[in-house]
């Protein structure tokens, strides 16, 4: 059987999607910095849907190819299933043969007797040969679950790519709420962040943040620039994104910067 190329969006129409999803985020942002304050009900549900469009835009993409590649793999299954009837087929025409040649089998009964004879030897012969490829046929399933298992845990590392980039321009619009000065609209952007939070909470993802002067430590934070010094004695300034834990596994460390704590500080 033919391997079958597993299909794959243009990558232009993947642009196209992205650029929408860039659009309307920059339609979110606009309503951030420009709506007035507190923002009116209509802005909010228009910034609401603007962030959830966005976030579909850029899930599409990723939800066809995997329809595609559902769709191949039953095309496939559905064409070794037709080449096993046509097997089939041809089984039961043999049989029809062998069913007319009834007579002249029992003519030549000592011919048969030694054919018969002849056919067990074959058969044992057979039989090893069919145990051996029993068990190559286990091998390349257990080859075949292997290779469905990483596909899965690449999809899966799809989807958590999408989750953290949802949770991240969330976490954004959520800064520029409280960086506002409008309690009214900081507190409807943390109403929504928590609403987006409890739901990847759902599927094992929850995002996590560090505390204004917290002792920077490697394990738990990182600069925005990894490469950057970090001076003996840091804590932390600001959180710039929070950091992630998938189903109890950490899977990034909260993005901050960092500052000398004030009692080292030198003096005005």
């Amino acid at each position: 059987m033919e391997q079958s190329t597993l299909p794959r969006m243009p990558f232009w129409v993947k642009i196209a999607f992205f650029l929408g999803d860039a659009l309307l985020l920059g339609v979110a942002l606009v309503i951030v910095l420009e709506a007035p304050h507190p923002l009116p009900i209509s802005h909010a549900l228009l910034l609401t849907a603007a962030v959830a469009n966005g976030a579909i835009l850029f899930i599409i993409p990723f939800m066809l190819e995997y329809k595609a590649a559902v769709r191949l793999t039953e095309a496939a299954e559905l064409r070794s299933a037709s080449e096993q009837f046509a097997s089939l087929e041809q089984v039961q025409h043999d049989i029809r043969l062998a069913t007319g040649q009834w007579q002249t089998v029992q003519e030549h009964c000592l011919k048969a007797v030694e054919a018969a004879r002849s056919i067990s030897e074959t058969m044992i012969e057979e039989g090893k040969a069919f145990a051996k490829f029993s068990q190559q046929a286990g091998e390349s399933e257990k080859a075949h679950m292997r290779l469905e298992l990483e596909k899965s845990r690449r999809k899966e590392g799809e989807w958590l790519e999408v989750l953290v980039f949802i949770n991240d321009h969330v976490f954004a619009l959520y800064q520029a709420g409280q960086r506002s000065g409008q309690p009214a609209y900081a507190e409807q952007l943390s109403r929504f962040q928590a609403a987006v939070r409890d739901v990847t909470r759902r599927v094992g993802l929850v995002p996590f943040e560090a505390q204004e002067n917290e002792p920077f430590n490697p394990e738990r934070h990182q600069l925005a620039e990894p490469d950057a010094p970090i001076p003996p004695g840091a804590v932390v300034g600001e959180t710039i994104a929070a950091g992630y834990t998938f189903q109890g596994q950490p899977i990034r460390h909260i993005v901050v910067t960092v500052r000398m704590p004030e009692s080292t500080a030198s003096p005005s």
